[in-house]
Formats: C-alpha cells, sequence, structure tokens
C-alpha cells in the first residue's frame, strides 16, 4: 500500500498560483504514476492530471487550458501541481492518488491509493 500526503492548498486571488504537492511512502515501488482530482461542493470528482512514474508522460482534463503543470521527483516519490490563472472555478478540494496500472489515467476507478485532500480556496 501507498501513502499519500498532499500540502499546498491555500486561498489566493483570481489570477494567483498555487503549488500543490504530494509525498509518497510505503510501497512505492508499485508505482505507474501518480494524478490530481479535485471535488468541489455538490459535484463529482473530476480528473486534473496524471504523470507516469517512469517516462514522465502526462495526461490533462480539457478544462485546465494550459494552466496547470504537473511533474514528479523521483528520488522524494513527490508529485507536484503548479498552478496558474486561477479563478474561482478552481475552487475544490484537490486529491492526490497513486495508481500500479499503466492504463486509463483519468479514471477514478485505476487509482488503489487516496491523499486526504488539500483545499484550494480562488476569491473573485
Amino acid at each position: 500500500q501507498v501513502q499519500l500526503v498532499e500540502s499546498g492548498g491555500g486561498l489566493v486571488h483570481a489570477g494567483g498560483s498555487l503549488r500543490l504537492s504530494c509525498a509518497a511512502s510505503g510501497r512505492t515501488s508499485s508505482l505507474a504514476g501518480m494524478g490530481w482530482f479535485r471535488q468541489a461542493p455538490g459535484k463529482e470528482r473530476a480528473f486534473v492530471a496524471a504523470i507516469s512514474w517512469s517516462a514522465g508522460s502526462t495526461w490533462y482534463g480539457e478544462f485546465l487550458k494550459g494552466r496547470f503543470t504537473i511533474s514528479r521527483d523521483n528520488a522524494k516519490n513527490t508529485m507536484f501541481l503548479q498552478m496558474d490563472r486561477l479563478s474561482p472555478k478552481d475552487t475544490a478540494m484537490y486529491y492526490c492518488a497513486a495508481k500500479s496500472e499503466d492504463s486509463l489515467w483519468s479514471s477514478t476507478r485505476m487509482y488503489n491509493s487516496w491523499g486526504q485532500g488539500t483545499q484550494v480556496t480562488v476569491s473573485s
């Protein structure tokens, strides 16, 4: 099992930036990759971005329009999400997730482990 801990959330004004981190521990040798999802009140959990652990291939939710960048530091078993040009619509709880299979990167069902989430609030 992989344990995940997110950090970096907070309150920011529209147009600002935040950088989220997710530290993995435990059976990290089983990781195929990690991803970010977000969930706003009353809405379903939505795919934000994902990255494969070996090749560093990336996938993004279509709504992002190039505003977010996902990256990872394999040596530290840590994943990052740089979020720029934030808008109030980005307000949500952001969750880090890990998966052991190299497929269906945007599906919540394919992720084995989840963090507790970090709140991102963007004021207008």
